[in-house]
């Protein structure tokens, strides 16, 4: 099993979901947007637009993470620090677009800085 890490951030929250394998984009790009997709569309169906950031972390840990985990839940985290050895670093954003950042060598040295020390992947090339 690959361990390719990755952080999955969301717009609003200030928690950082860690996954320690299977982070690469054609793993979790199709699973995420596939997710996000009934997500929303559940959101809008209920009319639901308060706590959204909330919502979403905490679904994407339960139902996302089990995608991610196979079984084995020792690889998912949430906190609020980046980690220094990510390969990819998920956005959601509050107008519901998902970018893919990867970081740079600014990154590796103060992860802190977050997405300003990534550059962003262009989807359609993935």
């Amino acid at each position: 099993m690959p361990h390719i890490s990755c952080h999955i951030i969301v717009e609003g929250n200030p928690a950082i979901i860690y996954a320690s394998r299977n982070g690469s984009p054609d793993k979790v790009l199709p699973t995420l947007s596939q997710f996000l997709e009934t997500f929303w569309q559940e959101r809008d169906t209920l009319g639901e637009i308060c706590d959204t950031p909330e919502c979403l972390v905490a679904q994407i840990v339960v139902r996302f993470g089990f995608e991610i985990c196979e079984d084995d839940y020792s690889n998912l985290r949430v906190g609020v620090q980046y980690d220094p050895e990510v390969k990819y670093l998920y956005w959601i954003g509050s107008d519901r677009q998902l970018q893919v950042w990867t970081p740079e060598a600014l990154y590796r040295q103060n992860p802190s800085l977050g997405l300003k020390a990534c550059r962003e992947l262009v989807l359609d090339a993935i």
